[in-house]
């Protein structure tokens, strides 16, 4: 009897010490040249990251400054820009080199939450989640953020654009008319204009009359089905709001604003960011680019 059940004996003790070990966790992809920054915002006390690539050629010329974009949503922005980059770029030849920074949402924060609250310009009555606190960030960004890029990186600081879709566009169309020299360059990728009955197109109709100049840079983006009778819109018309942004922009020949819109075919809310970023880039970097 004995000597039946020893080789079954064997095999079970075999086994449960194969089985007892966990297995290793697989490592996770990194993407090289990227670094990871932990910034306190002390005025907001939230603790939020900069998602930092430095173009490939940056450790051979230590005297050699790089523009700078800046984009929001870094979660999904930051890679797919840094991969845009990297296809389009074809080594200085299609865009500038350039530092990428992407702008973390808050920590311990779901991207909703954080967006909502960061990017918007106004309150929203009767909504359960907070909304409205896109003047606090952007003191953030101008006391803090481009400060501390400045000092740790070889920035070209008069070269700075700034990047975002739906309300990280929302949020770039508030710097550009409460501050626009914070940056150079503005591309706002689908903006969320009808926020708050078309808040964006009051205070720029204020702004206009209170203060003739505007120095910046603006490239408006959209995707063609961004209209009441395309997907995913919700009803809002974003194509045509770019537009009329742009028009009421223009119509106002304010000093030092160049402003351009683009729409672009057969892209919804969702899918036109990669079009849109890539346009993006061209514009803003392209090889030879001035300030």
């Amino acid at each position: 009897m004995l000597k039946r059940l020893f080789p079954t004996l064997i095999c079970l003790t075999l086994a449960a010490c194969c089985g007892g070990a966990p297995a290793a966790e697989p490592p996770s992809y990194q993407l090289e040249r990227t670094e990871v920054h932990a910034l306190r915002a002390i005025a907001l006390q939230r603790d939020y990251q900069l998602f930092v690539s430095l173009p490939a050629g940056y450790g051979l010329d230590p005297a050699r400054r790089y523009p700078v974009l800046f984009t929001a949503d870094a979660d999904y922005g930051f890679p797919l820009l840094r991969s845009i980059a990297k296809r389009v770029g074809d080594h200085g030849r299609g865009l500038q080199e350039f530092i990428l920074v992407g702008l973390s949402y808050a920590q311990g924060d779901s991207p909703t939450i954080s967006r909502n609250r960061d990017y918007t310009p106004a309150p929203r009555p009767g909504q359960a989640m907070v909304y409205g606190g896109a003047e606090p960030y952007r003191r953030y960004l101008a006391e803090q953020v481009l400060p501390y890029v400045a000092e740790h990186f070889r920035a070209d600081m008069g070269q700075l654009s700034f990047l975002g879709h739906s309300y990280g566009a929302l949020l770039g169309c508030h710097i550009l008319l409460s501050s626009p020299s914070l940056f150079q360059r503005y591309i706002l990728s689908s903006p969320s204009l009808w926020y708050e009955d078309h808040l964006m197109f009051k205070r720029a109709r204020a702004r206009l009359a209170a203060q003739g100049e505007l120095p910046a840079e603006v490239l408006l983006l959209a995707g063609a089905l961004e209209r009441p009778q395309g997907s995913r819109t919700e009803g809002d018309d974003i194509a045509g709001d770019i537009r009329r942004f742009e028009t009421l922009l223009k119509a106002a020949r304010p000093p030092g604003l160049r402003v351009q819109s683009q729409v672009i075919a057969d892209e919804d809310h969702l899918s036109v960011a990669p079009s849109a970023y890539t346009r993006g880039l061209r514009w803003a970097l392209a090889p030879g680019r001035q300030r």
